[in-house]
């Protein structure tokens, strides 16, 4: 039963740590996948494949070579200098996601609490700062929460989606968009993804050491990952092409639901956000504290008050110049480590807390 629980909380971790707000709004899927057509159950499968196993073998590297950090793993997997340009590159591209997801707190008060923004971000910011101090093992119990929750939305969804006139669009959509677009989508998305993950899957796999829990909590959180993935689709396809010009697609969805799973949703795109912004300052915080050797209890308020003074922009523009850009950036990551072969030895360091 102890296996079983530190396989879930592994599983639970990564799941956490992928899904954002962009997926539990819907919009990730919608651009990624649903707009393509039928096409998306395939190119769904791939990035459900490649979760999986880059995911896995992510967690099983870092603890195999003790790696305190994914700049560790990267220096070790693609050398020296390649490996320090991939690490600067992540480190920009977390703090980016981090001011994104903070503003994507706010937002939420804002828009649908109807509360300040500025409040939503002090909230949100404390109330990081309050688990962070704490650990990988808050993570791990922030995310064994609000993942099932993620799960009962995505099952909730799919079942007021199936008594809907559109319940087959998802097996018979057709798309305008060029082949080379619809199929490289999921290595896109994928690719940027894990690399935003590895901030919190090299610290995950150290952490825990056993290899067969590493292994089985990959596949569950890789499969799980892809059958939400799945869900959500089925649901946005069922309202395609009018859901194309919603900001919020699954609010639009949820509309005519009920009030009770309308707070359900609130309350997932929340924890998502949540979710994805303590992993992302947790990796950032990590690989500044190996960089420049302030301690990690030091750097954790500078990068939340950093991020607050990033999250001004606002959540929509934020997302519209950083997220294409990282997104190009990771599937040269994905590449490298697809093609790397050569095991690493071990790092000689402790394990981090």
């Amino acid at each position: 039963m102890k296996k079983l629980g530190s396989t879930l909380k592994v599983s639970f971790t990564y799941i956490g740590t992928v899904i954002g707000a962009g997926f539990a709004t819907g919009q990730e899927i919608l651009q990624f996948f649903t707009r393509y057509g039928s096409a998306a159950v395939i190119t769904i499968g791939i990035a459900t494949f490649f979760f999986t196993w880059i995911g896995i073998k992510l967690m099983l590297l870092a603890s195999e070579t003790n790696a305190k950090s994914y700049e560790d793993l990267n220096r070790l997997l693609f050398g020296a200098k390649i490996g320090d340009a991939v690490s600067l590159l992540t480190l920009i591209s977390l703090f980016g996601v981090c001011t994104v997801m903070l503003a994507g707190g706010g937002s939420l008060f804002s828009e649908q609490l109807g509360l300040p923004y500025q409040l939503g971000l002090l909230f949100t910011m404390i109330a990081a700062y309050v688990v962070l101090i704490r650990g990988m093992d808050a993570i791990m119990a922030v995310n064994s929460v609000i993942v099932p929750m993620m799960a009962v939305f995505s099952i909730s969804i799919v079942w007021y989606s199936a008594h809907t006139p559109g319940a087959m669009n998802w097996l018979t959509l057709d798309t305008a968009y060029s082949p080379l677009r619809v199929w490289f989508s999921p290595f896109l998305y994928a690719a940027f993804n894990l690399t935003m993950s590895q901030a919190v899957l090299v610290p995950l796999g150290v952490k825990i050491k056993d290899r067969s829990t590493i292994v089985w909590g990959g596949v569950i959180g890789g499969i799980t990952i892809g059958l939400m993935l799945m869900a959500l689709h089925y649901a946005l396809s069922s309202q395609m092409p009018s859901i194309l010009q919603y900001d919020i697609p699954m609010a639009t969805i949820l509309e005519s639901i009920g009030t009770l799973l309308q707070w359900l949703f609130l309350l997932v795109i929340y924890g998502e956000i949540f979710t994805t912004l303590i992993a992302d300052v947790y990796g950032l915080c990590l690989q500044l504290e190996q960089r420049i050797g302030v301690a990690y209890q030091v750097l954790l308020p500078i990068i939340l008050v950093l991020s607050y003074a990033g999250s001004q922009f606002g959540f929509k523009t934020l997302i519209s110049y950083l997220y294409p850009l990282f997104g190009m950036l990771s599937v040269a990551w994905l590449v490298l480590i697809v093609f790397h072969r050569s095991s690493a030895p071990p790092l000689n360091r402790a394990h981090h807390r």
